[in-house]
């Protein structure tokens, strides 16, 4: 992630939905593959794909009076992205918790399941019981203790493969969570919807690192075979007769 990005001093006006050129508005994403160089889009390459469906959901469903305040977070998703499987599963998690607690009666089934699915899959991934769960899943699922209940009942003890977590269950999880907290139980949507893409990036930002610095760790410490040209010589060999050897 280039910490250098700054935002130039002419923009569009971000707006909801996609755009054909920025001379009809743009959204997060949409001005984020301008900043990277990248071609127009609200998919580019430049983050991650269940982050980017997150910035584009909160720019769609906050008022256009608070939009704009979103602009500020832009740079920070440009090279934000990342293979590791955790990312999907923390960000879907991360979304999920956030919006149990001000969701809707008829929604809160959906988010504790939600976050149930998406805590199993990150103890799969981090070889930790099932049946375990993190605080920030416990505290939520303790704001809807029924709806709880109800999703420990309906969800599969088996639990999704990691590909149709990352291709359904997560993007659908976002999807929901950012609908529940925009018509939930809050006094300020557009400021908890700020607030969740902005805690999300943050949390993001520190996973990568931590893949990157465990990567460079590992790179460090692996030992290197010695090369053909530094063997040495057999002791059995003569030096003399390497020497006196034809080419």
């Amino acid at each position: 992630m280039s910490d250098d990005i700054r935002l130039p001093e002419i923009l569009p006006v971000l707006s909801r939905g996609k755009h054909r050129n920025p001379r009809k508005g743009a959204c997060f994403m949409e001005l984020a593959s301008y900043l990277a160089g990248e071609r127009w889009s609200d998919h580019p390459a430049c983050t991650h794909p269940l982050l980017a469906a997150l910035a584009r959901h909160v720019n769609d469903r906050t008022s256009d009076a608070n939009r704009q305040r979103l602009a500020e977070l832009i740079p920070s998703v440009i090279g934000l992205t990342a293979d590791d499987p955790h990312v999907d599963a923390l960000i879907a998690l991360r979304c999920a918790t956030t919006a149990l607690p001000v969701a809707s009666a008829e929604r809160q089934r959906v988010m504790a399941v939600a976050i149930l699915t998406s805590d199993r899959v990150l103890a799969d991934l981090d070889g930790r019981p099932s049946g375990s769960l993190e605080e920030r899943s416990r505290k939520a699922l303790g704001h809807a203790p029924d709806a709880a209940r109800w999703a420990r009942g309906f969800i599969s003890d088996l639990g999704p493969s990691p590909k149709a977590f990352r291709q359904q269950a997560a993007p659908c999880t976002v999807r929901c969570a950012v609908d529940a907290i925009a018509q939930g139980r809050t006094a300020e949507p557009d400021d908890a919807l700020r607030d969740l893409l902005a805690e999300t990036i943050r949390e993001c930002v520190a996973l990568t690192r931590r893949t990157q610095q465990t990567r460079e760790r590992a790179a460090r410490t692996r030992p290197t075979r010695p090369s053909a040209q530094t063997a040495p010589v057999e002791p059995s060999t003569p030096v003399a007769s390497l020497s006196s050897a034809p080419r």
